[in-house]
């Protein structure tokens, strides 16, 4: 079996397909974006691995299925204690692959996939057969497994979305194959062996490695699969669905945000720049992040030097050392991204209040960025930009406050600062799946999360995510013999 080694953990670079490692003539090669040095090359699947992978998890779907929710979840507590003995191993790849903050792995990443497959296979054990009783029958309503799920996932947390994902598709009885992203797929490799251990019969859990183009795209678009969830970029999510709704194939689709960051007039503003500063974490590259901050003209420049002076404290460096809080951008093509919107925005006429350039610290590296001197329909304002750079307008009234907040065709998260009552009063009035008052990344596993607009279709989380990966099906008992009538003309 071929495997490289990274940071001292040896991680195969094969696929995974019916409990089994699978080589590939066919390789991609990785380079961290820390220093850009070579990690390896991994397996890129050919048209006839997916197709391995999807006799696989049809061929493991009858037996897994035909569980209960209580016999399945003894594989699922395994499967998460698997996480944990490799936790480290865990932490060190993606920190090396993905540029991810080494401390945040430790502390939050690892320790939360692993209560993503444990909760959830604890969860189903409450999906009992829910009963619906009216004056003419009994209505039994059950979950019942869908079939072989597509999980797709992202560069900048693929360890944590996956398994986010594979928790209620797995306890839900269906089959899984795991596309993980080309640019940091080993934390994906490093789970099917976490799988492995934990005893999950062959074909239930598959991992097929490569391109969107190649491996993405045969297995969205094809007949026998039941659901997608994807996680990724709106492009990205229109090819999946067109492939997908071709076959009628539902999909849960969590896309990108331009997440409004509202400060009102009565705002802590020490407690709200100091949030502000935490949306640079992991160089921006992250979704639910408050980008524009929307801040009341009477406080912008008490809130501008606030805020300023925890960017300016924000240690930028190796995500390895436990001190970094801004680490690298994931490769050089999203560098020359981030760099080009923020050219274009100066070269328009936005103001840069801190920031706008590639950092000394390495050539992934970028600059926490704030510009302002904004309109609302300039390219910055309202595409997603996926790196460390944020926009900062003011406003007068909460009116022009929720008008400036809604006023993409984006809708996933949001922050809101301010006195509690006025605040929450002024979120609720806000266009997006899920909003923070006065704070920033509470989230709960029983809780929704997804967006509306281009952020996405559906939710995922508690009972919603069961919704997505069952087939619901009523069970309807007359309470009275039943006998058809029929009238003749």
């Amino acid at each position: 079996m071929s495997t490289i080694q990274v940071a001292g953990v040896e991680v195969s670079t094969a696929h995974y397909i019916g409990g089994r490692r699978v080589e590939s003539s066919e390789t991609l090669e990785l380079f961290s974006p820390i220093d850009q040095r070579p990690l390896g090359r991994i397996a890129e699947a050919s048209p006839e691995h997916v197709e391995a992978a999807m006799q696989a998890a049809l061929a493991a779907y009858p037996a897994w299925s035909a569980l209960t929710a209580a016999e399945r979840k003894p594989y699922l507590d395994r499967f998460a204690a698997e996480i944990g003995k490799r936790a480290e191993a865990f932490c060190q790849l993606e920190s090396n692959d993905a540029g991810v903050l080494l401390s945040r792995m430790r502390h939050g990443v690892v320790p939360r996939a692993m209560l993503n497959i444990s909760w959830f296979a604890a969860r189903a054990l409450e999906l009992q057969d829910h009963p619906i009783d009216t004056e003419q029958a009994h209505h039994i309503v059950r979950h019942d497994p869908a079939g072989v799920c597509v999980i797709i996932t992202p560069w900048n947390a693929p360890l944590m979305l996956s398994t986010w994902k594979l928790g209620p598709a797995l306890a839900a009885g269906n089959t899984c194959i795991l596309k993980p992203p080309e640019w940091a797929p080993l934390t994906c490799s490093l789970l099917a062996d976490a799988a492995h251990a934990a005893g999950l019969p062959p074909g239930v859990f598959n991992v097929v490695q490569g391109s969107g183009a190649q491996a993405g795209a045969k297995l969205v678009a094809d007949p026998r699969i039941a659901r997608v969830s994807f996680t990724g970029s709106v492009p990205t999510a229109k090819r999946i669905a067109q492939a997908a709704g071709a076959n009628l194939v539902p999909c849960s689709l969590e896309l990108g945000g331009k997440s409004p960051f509202i400060v009102l007039d009565d705002a802590d503003l020490d407690a709200a720049a100091s949030t502000g500063a935490l949306m640079y974490r992991n160089a921006g590259q992250v979704c639910l992040a408050g980008t524009r901050f929307l801040v009341h003209a009477r406080v912008a420049d008490d809130f501008i030097a606030a805020m300023r002076g925890y960017v300016e404290k924000l240690h930028i460096g190796d995500p390895r050392e436990e001190a970094t809080e801004v680490g690298p951008i994931i490769h050089p093509r999203q560098v020359e991204r981030v760099q080009a919107f923020v050219e274009r925005a100066v070269a328009g006429g936005a103001k840069l209040l801190w920031g706008g350039a590639r950092h000394p610290f390495g050539a992934q590296y970028f600059q926490p960025t704030m510009l302002t001197n904004l309109k609302q329909d300039d390219e910055i304002v309202q595409n997603e930009v996926f790196g460390p750079v944020l926009t900062l307008q003011t406003f007068a009234s909460d009116d022009e406050a929720v008008a400036l907040a809604n006023g993409t065709d984006y809708g996933l998260g949001g922050v809101c600062y301010g006195e509690t009552v006025h605040a929450t009063a002024l979120a609720q009035r806000v266009r997006t799946g899920f909003i923070w008052v006065n704070s920033f990344g509470i989230r709960d596993l029983a809780a929704p999360f997804g967006g509306i607009k281009r952020s996405g279709i559906g939710r995922e989380g508690g009972d919603w995510s069961f919704e997505f990966f069952c087939d619901i099906k009523d069970v309807v008992v007359p309470k009275k013999p039943f006998r058809a009538s029929f009238s003749h003309r």
